[in-house]
């Protein structure tokens, strides 16, 4: 396609793709939908960019341009390239610098996460935090050659020079080492595949291209990982077959940032699961389900995932028998760690929850009390909160800010959850009241009377607070509604409506003594039911 790109740009013909010949494209266009202007080329690391024309036609585009299989690129594999951190897998957002809580370990965190998600977030401390820059960048380097990702291994020493931290000299000597090892590697799945598809035999192809899934995963070609994982879904013969390809997508979903990919692929899990279903694999979807409400600020949903660990295993007299989910049964240190499901859980939960549901989803759950045992400053400031010592809850989590502003899926929502909080906490504070003087009220939040004024001023005009506030004397009033008048009104209404009642009552006697009917278009006769009447046919 010779015309230029949309901003003006000339492409170089390395970028370029290469057409079929015109018969073969012909043949394949036409299961395409119908396309505006194209002007077609590849995408950086192998994503796919929609420039000019409706939504993932590019992927069908690419699809018919390539000779890969629709399949491939079905169901929103095919991201947007900014919506994701090209290397390391982490959502893109402004850099805040962050500063980590005293009793921080670096090491111990990190010892949480195993696979690529442990990369993604030793990178994402790497950038957030001045601290623990040199460390984690390091630590992610010692990570990286034990693995073969040669590119984010680059632009790991990029981001080092970057950032002013002491790098060591690049090992191009490794880095061939690993490049000739893959390829071989590639190759030699590539020939298995191919033999496999050749003798037909549906559970050699599904595990082949597992192992080729497994490998670009290693070598972190993400996209080509998704693919492979998903084109096991046609030689699957089983359930569990099915269970394990959705948490394949799921895991490289998490760490492309497409969550409405996986939340797809957890109902296809939900749906393949038996009865009684596993309890670790249906607790793995439900934290993975919290996490894709999480990051679309859905802090209620979330909450509701993640704080309801128990799982359905069967029935006793009808009534369903619920099992625990221990902390150590969770197994997805691939997406997050037990320590993160408390951590989500318990803020979202302050966030968005009631008291009453605070009670009994939190304080009263005997299963999510055991994911709170994992992060014990989390279930401190939920029983602070709880029981109304706001002050404490508050300072406490002033002190886990830092940590927090250092996690990868939970930094971007910070700012918005701690607002929420503090909001609800206010709320729950002066609803008892008829009046609050505003210097004790300043005081239990441990904020001077200007803010809190401010605060409150606030909740009063988003109608959370119904109350009016003093600001000479300082103090705040409750706006409780006129009792006798409501009373009144109800009476005058229930006046009104025995009244109509009565009309009606009176008017069906009339019509009754005067032997008075309805007849309808069908002839049937309607009106008041008479004994002595009969219905003509």
């Amino acid at each position: 396609f010779p015309s230029p790109a949309p901003d003006g740009r000339t492409l170089p013909a390395v970028d370029r793709v290469d057409c079929p010949p015109a018969s073969v494209f012909r043949e394949k266009l036409h299961r395409l939908p119908s396309l505006s202007r194209w002007h077609c080329w590849h995408a950086p690391h192998g994503t796919v960019s929609q420039l000019d024309g409706q939504d993932q036609s590019w992927a069908l585009m690419e699809s018919a341009l390539t000779g890969s299989s629709a399949m491939d690129l079905e169901d929103g594999v095919v991201l947007q390239p900014s919506a994701i951190d090209d290397a390391g897998g982490a959502p893109r957002l402004e850099m805040k610098e962050a500063t980590p809580s005293s009793s921080f370990d670096l090491e111990s965190y990190a010892s949480c996460y195993t696979g690529r998600t442990k990369l993604a977030r030793l990178k994402f401390i790497g950038q957030r935090a001045p601290s623990l820059r040199a460390d984690a960048f390091k630590m992610l380097l010692s990570e990286i050659k034990g693995g073969q990702d040669v590119t984010l291994y680059q632009e790991t020493l990029q981001l080092m020079n970057d950032f002013n931290v002491p790098a060591e000299p690049k090992d191009q000597e490794w880095i061939t080492k690993v490049q000739e090892q893959t390829e071989k590697a590639f190759e030699k799945l590539e020939v298995e595949l191919c033999q496999h598809k050749l003798n037909s035999i549906k559970e050699k192809v599904r595990m082949g291209h597992n192992d080729l899934g497994h490998h670009h995963l290693a070598t972190g070609n993400l996209h080509e990982a998704l693919k492979c994982f998903i084109r096991t879904r046609d030689y699957g013969t089983t359930q569990k077959h099915a269970i394990e390809m959705s948490l394949h997508v799921i895991k490289v979903g998490v760490l492309l940032g497409n969550y409405s990919h996986v939340m797809n692929y957890v109902s296809k899990a939900e749906q393949a699961l038996e009865t009684p279903p596993d309890p670790v694999v249906s607790a793995k979807l439900r934290v993975v389900t919290g996490l894709s409400h999480l990051e679309g600020a859905k802090y209620k949903q979330a909450a509701l995932k993640f704080t309801h660990m128990k799982v359905e295993v069967g029935k006793d007299n009808n009534q369903p028998v619920l099992k625990n989910i221990h902390p150590d049964d969770l197994s997805f240190s691939e997406v997050m760690a037990p320590q993160d499901v408390a951590t989500y859980g318990g803020l979202c939960a302050l966030a968005t929850f009631d008291r009453q549901e605070l009670s009994s989803k939190v304080m009263a759950d005997t299963a999510f009390k055991q994911f709170m045992e994992t992060s014990p400053d989390m279930r401190q400031a939920v029983d602070h909160f709880y029981h109304s010592r706001y002050a404490a809850c508050l300072s406490l989590m002033d002190k886990m800010r830092g940590d927090l502003e250092m996690d990868l899926h939970m930094a971007p929502h910070v700012d918005s959850l701690y607002a929420l909080i503090r909001s609800r906490a206010l709320v729950q504070y002066f609803t008892p009241f008829a009046s609050v003087r505003m210097d004790l009220m300043a005081e239990a939040f441990n904020c001077d009377i200007p803010q809190l004024q401010t605060e409150l001023s606030q909740l009063i005009v988003k109608k959370e607070i119904k109350a009016r506030i003093d600001s000479h004397n300082k103090i705040i009033y409750a706006r409780t509604a006129d009792h006798e008048v409501s009373t009144f009104h109800r009476a005058i209404q229930m006046g009104k409506e025995y009244e109509r009642q009565t009309i009606g009552l009176l008017m069906r006697l009339d019509l009754i003594s005067n032997d008075i009917s309805i007849r309808s278009s069908n002839s049937k006769v309607m009106g008041p039911p008479r004994g002595d009447r009969e219905e003509e046919p």
